[in-house]
């Protein structure tokens, strides 16, 4: 019995603000459906060179009341950035705040404007640790 995988989907309130984490992080749109009928959109996003792995933001135009505060049910999201540190200081720049800082030279986590856990691992062995990291607290949670 064979399975593929297909997309990962999230539920988000400000669909700009939320690509615009997503290409932050450096993931571009592959694909866009809207649904008149439905009232919503599915955009895809992936890693480039990657359309196979993307991410489906579903945002549904009139609102989605029953979406949780807190998206800790789902889990997060994961992607494994060529230096972590050059990443996670991107985000920072651009006001996305560290949850928890890549102390380790290895993991990061951060958070979505819609609350998603995302988790940043670094490609191959882990860097050795280097302020401001190694000093940094976590931040609400992760």
């Amino acid at each position: 019995m064979k399975i593929r995988y297909l997309h990962t989907m999230v539920r988000v309130k400000n669909l700009e603000e939320t690509m615009r984490f997503f290409e932050l992080l450096g993931l571009e749109k592959t694909r866009q459906m809207d649904s008149d009928e439905g009232r919503f959109s599915l955009i895809f996003m992936a890693p480039p060179g990657q359309p196979e792995c993307p991410v489906e933001l579903t945002h549904n135009w009139d609102g989605d009341d029953g979406l949780p505060s807190d998206s800790r049910h789902f889990g997060h999201l994961a992607y494994e950035v060529e230096n972590i540190y050059d990443m996670c200081q991107h985000l920072m720049d651009n006001g996305v705040t560290i949850n928890r800082p890549p102390r380790d030279g290895h993991m990061a986590f951060v958070r979505s404007p819609d609350n998603i856990s995302v988790e940043l691992l670094q490609a191959g062995e882990r860097l050795e640790p280097a302020e401001p990291w190694a000093s940094m607290e976590n931040i609400g949670h992760w």
